[in-house]
């Protein structure tokens, strides 16, 4: 959406936005969790956006399977990915394939209710979660585990997920970092929002560890994150309610259990000496991998589409792909926040722009009217900016106004959604054909 309001300054340009889901907006919509509704808040910039007279959408069709890579370019002058990083990397060890392990991405869609994880089986009959990694996405799943979940009612979380959480008998989520504290993954911001609002713990080990990194850094940013983690509690102490422990130092060597996994065994990083911590459900948060698009080249240990600013750069000549750009993770690799997102659109943007003004986009092979005709050919059930809005007024409708939305959760209702959408009248579908 970003890469698109750049495009959409440049006058004349049309941006046609496709989208697998018949939702839009990507991990605003499935990947922000959903106490964080201030993140959320950008969709009302796409949604802007989206009013634009040269922008259309359509979703419900997968490019690589419904529609190819080169068909669109046949229709285009150019076409930009930005499709992220959507495999987390996984973790090897032993038993990690095992019932009750997953990856604490796969459990915020779940939370999200992504339709692709709705029946993602997230067992929280236990007292303890173990997540493996420290990052903030590992913070963000253990602050939804140890939510109220009255207060999570308000929010847009998936109405499976509130249930789940509502039975819940969690009451303590350990996050394991393999390093000290100074390395911890997670940002300031985070951490702070955290102590906020959950009861964070130590053990007296790991915070004579805090202790020691602190006198020993200089990066003021890091020696903030360090004093913040002076001050929390001592996990010794009894607990009144959920909460989630820090632990430092550890790791994974395999996860334990016969027919499902009932915890992890650690080595004490750079010792002989062996920890294991029980637990009915091991997370994995220790990065992510952006995986190939088909018919463009892939740099499988960056795992990202090699470019320079954003174009496409064919790996044997090491000259540019014509038409073909990329914008994101999938550019850059998994780093930076939506405001690096932002920056990294506008250099793809830039760059794709000054191709054009010097001939070096070839001109599509058909007419700006031929590619809805083609599209809904090929994918009869693609879903445009009106049905988006028909789903989009429905979700807010069945919250009542107690909540933002409640998610459909099921493409099937989705698509029952968005045929609700009115027919715009001949007169005007006849002029949308001539701006075309």
């Amino acid at each position: 959406m970003y890469a698109a309001d750049e495009l959409l300054t440049q006058q004349g340009v049309r941006v046609n936005v496709f989208e697998k889901l018949p939702t839009p907006y990507g991990l605003v919509r499935a990947g922000v969790a959903p106490d964080h509704q201030s993140t959320k808040r950008v969709t009302r910039l796409f949604d802007r956006i989206a009013q634009n007279p040269g922008f259309s959408l359509y979703l419900n069709g997968d490019v690589g399977a419904d529609l190819t890579h080169d068909e669109l370019l046949e229709h285009h002058h150019a076409v930009l990915y930005a499709v992220g990083a959507p495999d987390d990397r996984r973790l090897d060890v032993d038993g990690i394939g095992l019932p009750g392990t997953a990856t604490a991405t796969e459990v915020v869609a779940w939370i999200n209710g992504h339709p692709e994880f709705t029946d993602l089986p997230v067992d929280l009959s236990a007292e303890r979660v173990l997540i493996v990694g420290n990052g903030n996405v590992a913070l963000d799943v253990a602050r939804i585990l140890t939510s109220d979940p009255d207060a999570l009612a308000r929010t847009d979380i998936a109405d499976h997920a509130l249930a789940a959480l509502r039975d819940s008998q969690v009451q303590e989520v350990v996050i394991a970092a393999r390093r000290g504290p100074a390395a911890s993954a997670f940002t300031l911001p985070e951490l702070i929002g955290l102590t906020a609002v959950c009861d964070v713990v130590l053990d007296v080990a790991d915070h004579d560890l805090v202790i020691r990194d602190l006198a020993d850094e200089t990066d003021p940013l890091t020696r903030n994150k360090l004093e913040v983690l002076t001050k929390l509690g001592d996990a010794t102490s009894s607990a009144s309610r959920p909460r989630i422990r820090l632990a430092y130092g550890l790791t994974p060597q395999r996860v334990l259990g016969d027919k499902k996994a009932t915890g992890v065994e650690f080595s004490v990083t750079g010792t002989d000496e062996h920890r294991t911590i029980p637990a009915g459900l091991v997370l994995t948060s220790i990065g992510y991998r952006g995986k190939p698009i088909r018919n463009l080249p892939f740099d499988e240990v960056r795992a990202v589409v090699p470019n320079d600013g954003g174009r496409v750069i064919d790996a044997g000549t090491s000259r540019p792909v014509c038409g073909s750009y990329v914008a994101g993770w999938i550019k850059r690799g998994p780093t930076g926040f939506i405001g690096t997102n932002k920056s990294c659109a506008a250099q793809t943007v830039h760059n794709l722009v000054a191709d054009y003004n010097d001939g070096r986009l070839a001109d599509p092979a058909h007419k700006v009217a031929a590619l809805e005709r083609f599209v809904r050919g090929r994918r009869p059930a693609v879903i445009d900016a009106d049905g988006w809005k028909a789903i989009d007024d429905a979700e807010v409708a069945r919250g009542g106004g107690l909540r933002p939305r409640a998610k459909f959760t099921r493409v099937a209702d989705m698509l029952e959604a968005a045929a609700t959408a009115p027919v715009p009248p001949v007169h005007k579908r006849l002029l949308a054909g001539l701006r075309r």
